[in-house]
């Protein structure tokens, strides 16, 4: 009787096949982070597919060398390379460390998502300049200049998931908040501030006790309906400069609302006043030259008017919510009528103090029904929606604190009532409350009418 050989790996071909298995799966992980797959919830990069997707809130950050051209022009292609990784390498631990993922390297610059909190990417930034720091005394050591960086930081719900052909795809993140990322990063170069966020993150914050921020800018940025809220980390300067900033930011401010009503002369008078307390300002002196050009324009000193007008853009198609906003909406433009109206004796109590009740109360109203909808409806970013309707109250209180103590420059509280509410709201209703109305079409076949007066169409997202 002949006996077959029975085939079998040896252990020691078993832990080479094991450690192969594993080196391989390091290797494919350092292309395609792990964290990456588990959030598109996927275990095996084999399994992966063209076209899987899903939406997440995540925080963008966007870094970039500041002059990186000029820099790579004075360097062989060999330096060039060796000097991108020498600083790339300095970047990345750090950014993991924060809960980041780097999504992809752009030339000198590095896109990262925060899936968890936007807290984390801020505490990352302030980490990646100190890591810079470190960084640079080398480079100076070595006989090389030092390098800057600007970071902009959004937050936003965003679409993650494979993308390209069949022979060569890439993961990647695709939405607005990407790009006003982007753009936040760019700008960071005009103010020569290191780092910049969004509207959007200040109001996603966990808490917004511990950053020292300062409103900075109404940017435009392209394809968006109205101009967004630019916020500089001041926590990212030396501790001799963030006092000093801290101290002129009255000053700073009225200069602001001054410049972005038009009244250019009354601008270039406050953010002078600034640069002689704080010479290191490079945001007032942008400004300051800004003004300086605008003046020289015709036609540059009347003041802008700051009140509202409603858009059918605005509306969601959900008549509820409709009438809820645009109600909050005109109490807004009533107490920006008030303030630029009133005497500010006699009449303030007689009038504001109703009008700032009156909003609180609309607000409440607005707010409470959408959020209930939401839960109803199993919207999965309900904490996040819930977390900015408390940005909505805390620029209130802050502008009854300003009324109640200082109402005398009617312009600049107009303005700060527009930047504040007003730029606030139209923002939210257009990006936040307009994605929760597609939650809402795209979750029901037929026309929902669970909510007194409420329509809504089906229609794709």
């Amino acid at each position: 009787m002949t006996t077959l050989p029975r085939t079998s790996h040896s252990p020691n071909s078993a832990q080479t096949e094991t450690k192969q298995l594993t080196e391989t799966e390091a290797a494919y992980s350092r292309f395609v982070p792990r964290r990456f797959l588990q959030l598109l919830g996927v275990e095996d990069i084999r399994t992966v597919q063209l076209g899987q997707q899903v939406e997440q809130s995540m925080t963008i950050l966007f870094s970039d060398i500041r002059d990186f051209t000029s820099l790579s022009e004075s360097m062989s292609p060999q330096e060039n390379f060796n000097f991108l990784n020498s600083y790339l390498v300095q970047m990345e631990p750090v950014i993991t460390a924060h809960g980041g993922i780097i999504d992809k390297y752009i030339g000198d610059a590095i896109m990262a998502l925060f899936p968890n909190s936007p807290d984390d990417a801020l505490r990352c930034s302030l980490a990646m300049l100190a890591k810079l720091d470190e960084y640079n005394a080398g480079r100076e050591r070595a006989g090389y200049q030092p390098i800057k960086i600007g970071i902009g930081i959004n937050t936003g719900i965003v679409i993650l998931g494979t993308v390209g052909g069949a022979g060569r795809m890439d993961g990647t993140v695709i939405g607005d908040a990407v790009n006003l990322a982007s753009r936040l990063e760019r700008l960071t170069k005009e103010y020569e501030v290191p780092i910049l966020i969004s509207e959007y993150t200040l109001s996603s914050l966990e808490n917004t006790k511990p950053w020292s921020l300062r409103f900075l800018d109404r940017t435009h940025v392209r394809g968006k309906h109205d101009n967004q809220s630019v916020y500089e980390v001041v926590d990212a300067d030396p501790p001799a400069l963030r006092v000093a900033k801290k101290n002129t930011l009255g000053i700073f401010q009225q200069a602001l609302a001054h410049y972005h009503l038009g009244n250019f002369s009354a601008a270039h008078a406050h953010f002078s006043r600034c640069l002689a307390n704080v010479p290191d300002d490079s945001a007032a002196r942008a400004y300051l030259l800004r003004c300086a050009a605008a003046m020289q324009l015709p036609n540059q000193t009347n003041a802008k008017e700051t009140g509202f007008t409603w858009h059918d853009e605005y509306a969601l198609g959900i008549a509820a919510l409709d009438a809820a906003h645009r109600g909050l909406f005109n109490d807004i433009n009533s107490l920006i009528h008030s303030i630029q109206t009133c005497t500010f004796d006699a009449e303030k109590s007689a009038l504001i103090s109703p009008l700032l009740t009156q909003i609180r109360t609309a607000a409440t109203q607005a707010f409470l029904l959408q959020e209930q909808m939401m839960q109803d409806k199993s919207y999965p970013f309900l904490e996040l929606h819930t977390r900015q309707h408390l940005r909505f109250f805390d620029c209130l209180k802050e502008l009854q604190t300003e009324i109640e103590n200082d109402g005398a420059d009617h312009i600049y509280l107009g303005f700060r009532v527009k930047s504040m509410l007003t730029d606030w709201l139209i923002n939210h209703v257009l990006n936040t409350d307009r994605h929760f109305a597609h939650h809402l079409n795209g979750r029901t076949v037929e026309r929902i009418a669970e909510y007194p007066g409420e329509r809504v169409t089906k229609e794709s997202i």
